[in-house]
This record gives structure tokens, C-alpha cells and sequence, in this order.
């Protein structure tokens, strides 16, 4: 009996070892987790080549005037140097020349000053590849062209965009290389490459609905589309498609489109259609509207989301069909199998950005994803800060406009924001019961995403999404696991004949997130409407979070933990301006075709004319009536194409119609202001009254105008845009 308590005596001293050497190698674990560099550190310099990269391109499209040729030298010459300075700060270092933390600091200087001339140069020449022909007037009359796009409007109105422009009576040389006209007769559809003929209207791209509000100016110019327009007769096919070529690969594309919406039926074949291949032209704009109620618009894109499920799906099965297969005995154990499937889910993930149809969203997702794929083949980590650098810098070489949109800002916020909480969702990860790791991985990184996302959403739509988070999260798991991978098998059985049920399982999953859509977006404040935040405010807030996010870190000099809280005053200082800073007392359409004046009760309109401006004017104000309430709203009285209001002490007058230039001359009096649709006869415009009529307004665009110890200050989009390419 001794010798058995003595051995247990034993036992329980060798448990209470290994409990003891358990606990240390836990601490040991524990410190060396807390020694090892965070994802910023180990990504070193890379991460920081997008950040200056964009702060040069977001620098050039902050000047008011077209830089000059001495601008361009200047900033090749000063990047030069600063390349130089940081490329020899290294062996400065190594010949005692400098001290080591001067070295540091003059490679971290010389690097981001070489980026960011680099991106002002790259802005500069991206403007002029792509600078073409503006139509200068408003034509009436024959238009010819090739149809290289089919859309849908937000008006529910297919779209045709054309190049190969003839404009009867107009040079070669001025005639838009772009144009894209809305068909209000819903006839039979050209196909793509075909050379048609109608007859329409046509006029310059739209300038901003306010000073400082969103310019279509700036986006059609780098689409090199120029002039939009609508027509109501029949569109003539005068010319077949070719046979080969793009153009074929893209009518073959758009069949796909067709196949695929038929054969699931209803908005769900739509969407679905939309899913595989890019085609949103026949999703119904309430269905879009839903979408956006619920932040599910983004499934209906094609964006990194949908590049890397279909990516991680291929991957995953490839890697495990070739293991099973070396298992089995039929391919031999040395090749790396997990190499083979990266290349494969990277020609997969090449072939959905041809049958997407591509476009700067699709592209970028798949730069996103091809970098991730080649980390793999080259034994890198495929998730990281550098890949992700990576992509955001080989993008912004490419396409340097795609800084200012919002799809880029959002779907690198959500990455950044996605992998900065890895580590620490991996420490925490084992502490969970396995069975509920998924739901709370699906639960942080949709609340990640969500939180990264929705500043940038509301800055550039003007509404936050209450309920995105539910919906994402009853949306999202079926679009991994039901939608997308039957989409990839629907498209390998497709050649054979065999699409059909994949095809079905497909739409039950579209058919799910429509009705996850549509609950959501009918649930009591679904959608609140945000201000618009003052030029300066959202580029300093987005800046500086950017800023505080890779400074302010464990481990970091203190130096570079000062930089972050110079970031963090900088975004609170945006976010004081978005708060503080009034909305126009006055604002004017840019034709003169109707004014809002803020009141009480919100911005009441002189009328309910031009709704698209109106809407937009009401969205930016923070105010979700529709224009036709506005113009309903208490303040405007009088004919409705004489309307008169007061604007404290100050009298206003909105005249519109054929009648308005004989009024123009009794209203004109005692320092009134007149708004016209119409010009004035050239003598009334040295009148004694404040003028905006259509000459005036051509020039200036939309006007705001702010109230301030009784009198306005007025501000026009001409000033905001200034003397821009695409605001001459």
C-alpha cells in the first residue's frame, strides 16, 4: 500500500509538472505573441507606398487649375532626388555618414515624397491618355455609332452607349468619342458591336446639382464620354456586328446573361445574372433601391467579395480533389498540391473577369485577388498587409481616378479593417466552443466591415443602412456557400448541357437574399438620411483615421505614435466640420429650372421640376422627402411659373416659361433676387436686382448661396471645380 500511495505521490507530482510546464509554455507563447511586430511592422515601408501614392493623386485632384509643364518637372525633378536620398540612406548608415535613426528617418521621408510626386505625375498622364472631345451645345439630330454598352438608368430606362461617333455636321475632331444615350420607347434591344442610327438629343455632361456636390463632369471624363442624351424613335441597325474579336467575346457574354436569367426567372434570374456576369441591366431599379435600403447592394456588383468566394471555392476544391487523388494513389506525393490549386483558382478567377465584362470594381477585385493567389505560389502569406498594399498600389497606377470613388475606398477599408483584427481574432478564437466560432466570425467581420464601410457609404450616398448588419448576416453565408459555388458549377457544366440544376440551387439562394432584402428594407427606419460633409471634411477624416490606424500601434516610436495623433485631430476635425458646417440657405439648379430655399420645415422647392437635382439636394440636406413634399412645404407662393419667396429681409423671385423675360423687368427692382430658366434681354441685366438667369448660369453652373447678418454669399460650382479638364 505504500509503494501505491508513494507512486501516486509520484504521479500527482509528474501532473503537477506538466501542469506547471503547461502554464509556462503558455506564458511563453503569451510573450512571444506580445514580442512579435503587428501586421503594420511586419509589412514594413509596402503599406505605406498606396498612402503616399494617393495623397499625390488626391493632391492633384484637389488643384483648382490644370497643372503646367514646370509643375511636371518640378515634381519628377523632386522626386528624383527624394528616390536617391531614400535609396542611399542604407549605405549612409553603413559608412557611419548618419546616424541610424537618421538614416530611418531620411529613407521614410525621401520614400513617401518620391510617392507622392509619383502620383501627381500619374494623375496628370492618366488625364491626358484619356482627354476627348466634350460636345459643346446641345444637339438635335442623327446619331451614329457602335453600341459598346447596354445599362439600365436609375429611371428604369435602357441605356446604349456608343462610340465611333458621327454627329452629322460636326467635325471629327469635336465629336465625343463617347456617347450614351436612354431610349424612352422599350423596343427591341441592339446587340453589342452592331453600328446603329437614331435620332436624339444630346448635350454636355451634367455638371454638379450644388458647389462642391458630386460632378458626373469628372467621371465621364474618365470614361471618355462625351455628351448624354435621349431619344424617342426607333434604333436603326445599319452595320452587323463582327464575328470575332472582342466584340464577339462580348456578345457571348451577354447571351450567357440571357441564359442565365431565363432559365431562373424573375428578379432572382436578374440578380443572378448579375452575379456571374456583370449584367445589371435587368434588375428593376425598385429592386436596386431595396438592395441599397438594406446594404445588400454591394452582392449585386461585382466586387472582392464575389472574386474571392468564387477564388476560395475553386481553391478549396481543387486542393482537395488533388489530395484525394495523390491519397488514392493517381498523382504522385511531391508536386505541392495547394500551389497547383492556387493557379487554378487563378485562371478561374481570370475567367469570371471576362465573363464579368470587367470594369475598374471587377478589376480591382481581381488584382486583390491575383496577388493573394501569387503569395501563395511564391510561400507568402496570402492575407496580409502587403498583398493588400500590393493590389491598392498596382491599381492606382493603373487607374489613378479610382482613388475618388467610392468602391475603391470602401473595399480597401474593409480589407485594412478585416486583416487588422486577424490577430486578434485569432487569439481569441480558441477560447470559443468550436461549435460557435463561425457565427462569431461571421458576426465581427460583418460588424468590421460594416463599421469601416459606413462613414464612406453615407459621405458619398447620403443614407446609412440601419439594419445592414442583420442582413448581411442572413445574406452573406448563403451567397458563400449556396450562391456562389453553384454559379462556378452551373458555368463548368454549362458546355455540356448540364447548367440546369445548378442554375435552380442558384436562384433558391438569390430568391433568399431578395426576401432578406426586401424584410429589411421594410422595417422601421430602415434608412437615415446623412448630411453631406463640406469639401475638406471627408478627405481629412478619411486621411487621418488612415493615418492613426498604421501609427498607433504597440511597439512604435514615439515619434510615429505622434503622427497618429496628428491623424486622429485631423479626422476629428473633419468630423466637427461634417457636424458643425451649415447647408446653403439657397441653393440653384444649374439651367435655372428650380430653386430651394431651407426653412423650418426643410428645403421647400419653387417646384417640383427637375427631380434628379431636387432629390439630390434633399439627400445632401440629411432629408428623405421625395420633391414633390418638398415642393408642397410652406414658404414659396405666387404662379407656378412666377414664384415668389423671403428669405429674411431679401425678396426672391423664380420665373420659368416664355413668359419670363417680359417679368424679369417688374421683378428686377430694389435689390431682389431673380432666378430665371430663361436669358434676360441683354438690358436687363444691368439691373438693379441680384440676376441668375440662363446666361449667367451656364457660366456659373448651380449656385449656393449662405446667409449671413441679412445678407447672401454666394458660391458657384464654376468656383468649387475650378479650371479642370473636365470643368472647362
Amino acid at each position: 500500500m505504500a509503494a501505491i500511495d508513494a507512486g501516486r505521490v509520484d504521479a500527482g507530482r509528474v501532473d503537477a509538472g506538466r501542469a506547471d510546464t503547461g502554464r509556462t509554455a503558455g506564458r511563453r507563447a503569451a510573450a512571444a505573441a506580445r514580442a512579435r511586430p503587428d501586421a503594420v511592422a511586419r509589412a514594413g515601408l509596402l503599406v505605406w507606398a498606396p498612402v503616399w501614392l494617393g495623397t499625390g493623386i488626391g493632391a492633384w485632384f484637389g488643384l483648382r487649375t490644370d497643372p503646367g509643364p514646370a509643375f511636371y518637372t518640378a515634381a519628377t525633378l523632386l522626386g528624383a532626388v527624394a528616390a536617391w536620398v531614400a535609396a542611399r540612406s542604407t549605405r549612409w548608415a553603413d559608412d557611419g555618414a548618419a546616424r541610424p535613426d537618421l538614416a530611418t528617418w531620411l529613407r521614410g521621408i525621401g520614400f513617401a515624397v518620391a510617392l507622392i510626386a509619383t502620383g501627381t505625375a500619374l494623375a496628370g498622364l492618366r488625364a491626358q491618355r484619356v482627354e476627348a472631345p466634350v460636345l459643346a451645345w446641345r444637339h438635335y439630330g442623327a446619331i451614329e455609332g457602335r453600341v459598346v454598352e447596354i445599362d439600365r438608368s436609375a429611371r428604369d430606362r435602357m441605356r446604349l452607349t456608343l462610340d465611333q461617333v458621327v454627329l452629322p455636321g460636326t467635325a471629327p475632331a469635336r465629336t465625343p468619342a463617347r456617347v450614351r444615350l436612354a431610349l424612352m420607347d422599350p423596343g427591341p434591344l441592339p446587340d453589342i458591336g452592331q453600328r446603329v442610327m437614331t435620332t436624339g438629343h444630346l448635350g454636355p455632361p451634367p455638371g454638379p446639382a450644388e458647389p462642391g456636390g458630386f460632378d458626373f463632369r469628372r467621371s465621364a471624363f474618365f470614361e471618355r464620354l462625351g455628351a448624354v442624351g435621349y431619344t424617342r424613335n426607333p434604333v436603326l441597325t445599319i452595320a452587323p456586328a463582327p464575328a470575332r474579336g472582342a466584340m464577339a467575346l462580348h456578345r457571348l457574354r451577354m447571351r450567357a446573361s440571357a441564359g442565365i436569367a431565363e432559365a431562373i426567372g424573375g428578379q432572382e434570374g436578374a440578380v443572378a445574372a448579375a452575379l456571374l456576369t456583370g449584367d445589371r441591366s435587368r434588375i428593376a431599379e425598385v429592386t436596386n433601391d431595396i438592395m441599397r435600403q438594406s446594404n445588400l447592394y454591394h452582392i449585386v456588383s461585382i466586387s472582392g467579395l464575389h472574386m474571392a468566394m468564387l477564388a476560395g471555392f475553386v481553391y478549396a476544391a481543387l486542393r482537395l480533389g488533388l489530395i484525394g487523388l495523390q491519397a488514392g494513389g493517381a498523382l504522385p506525393l511531391g508536386p505541392p498540391m495547394h500551389k497547383m490549386a492556387a493557379a487554378g483558382a487563378l485562371l478561374a478567377a481570370g475567367a469570371y473577369l471576362w465573363l464579368s465584362g470587367g470594369g475598374v470594381p471587377t478589376e480591382r477585385a481581381f488584382i486583390m485577388v491575383a496577388v493573394m493567389l501569387g503569395a501563395i505560389l511564391a510561400d507568402r502569406r496570402a492575407i496580409s498587409l502587403r498583398t493588400v498594399a500590393l493590389a491598392a498600389t498596382i491599381i492606382l497606377v493603373i487607374n489613378p481616378e479610382g482613388l475618388v470613388t467610392p468602391g475603391f475606398q470602401m473595399s480597401f477599408a474593409a480589407t485594412l479593417a478585416l486583416i487588422l483584427v486577424a490577430g486578434p481574432w485569432a487569439r481569441m478564437a480558441p477560447r470559443l466552443p468550436w461549435i460557435l466560432r463561425p457565427v462569431a466570425m461571421l458576426v465581427i467581420s460583418s460588424l468590421v466591415a460594416g463599421l469601416a464601410t459606413g462613414p464612406i457609404a453615407a459621405a458619398h450616398f447620403n443614407r446609412s443602412a440601419q439594419y445592414g448588419l442583420l442582413a448581411n448576416l442572413l445574406a452573406v453565408p448563403v451567397m458563400g456557400t449556396l450562391v456562389m459555388p453553384a454559379g462556378v458549377i452551373a458555368a463548368v457544366l454549362a458546355p455540356v448541357g448540364l447548367a440546369g440544376p445548378a442554375l435552380w440551387v442558384m436562384g433558391l439562394g438569390t430568391r433568399w437574399m431578395l426576401a432578406v432584402a426586401e424584410w429589411t428594407a421594410a422595417l422601421g427606419g430602415a434608412v437615415v438620411a446623412v448630411p453631406s460633409p463640406p469639401p475638406g471634411a471627408y478627405p481629412l477624416m478619411a486621411g487621418g483615421v488612415l493615418m492613426a490606424v498604421l501609427t498607433l500601434r504597440r511597439g512604435a516610436p514615439m515619434t510615429v505614435r505622434l503622427g497618429g495623433a496628428a491623424g486622429t485631430g485631423a479626422a476629428l476635425l473633419g468630423l466637427a466640420l461634417w457636424v458643425t458646417t451649415p447647408r446653403p440657405d439657397v441653393l440653384i439648379a444649374p439651367g435655372g429650372g428650380a430653386v430651394g430655399v431651407l426653412t423650418a420645415a426643410g428645403r421647400a422647392l419653387s417646384k417640383p421640376a427637375n427631380a434628379f437635382i431636387a432629390d439630390s439636394w434633399l439627400r445632401a440636406d440629411g432629408d428623405m422627402a421625395s420633391a414633390a413634399d418638398a415642393a408642397a412645404r410652406p414658404g414659396w407662393s405666387g404662379q407656378r411659373r412666377a414664384r415668389t419667396t423671403r428669405i429674411e429681409a431679401l425678396g426672391l423671385v423664380h420665373l420659368t416659361g416664355k413668359a419670363a423675360p417680359a417679368a424679369i423687368a417688374a421683378a428686377c427692382r430694389n435689390g431682389v433676387i431673380v432666378v430665371s430658366d430663361v436669358a434676360a434681354p441683354e438690358g436687363q441685366r444691368r439691373g438693379d436686382c441680384q440676376l441668375f438667369d440662363l446666361t449667367r448660369l451656364r457660366r456659373s453652373g448651380s449656385v449656393a448661396g449662405y446667409l449671413s447678418n441679412g445678407s447672401l454669399t454666394w458660391i458657384t460650382a464654376a468656383q468649387r471645380a475650378g479650371r479642370r479638364p473636365w470643368a472647362r
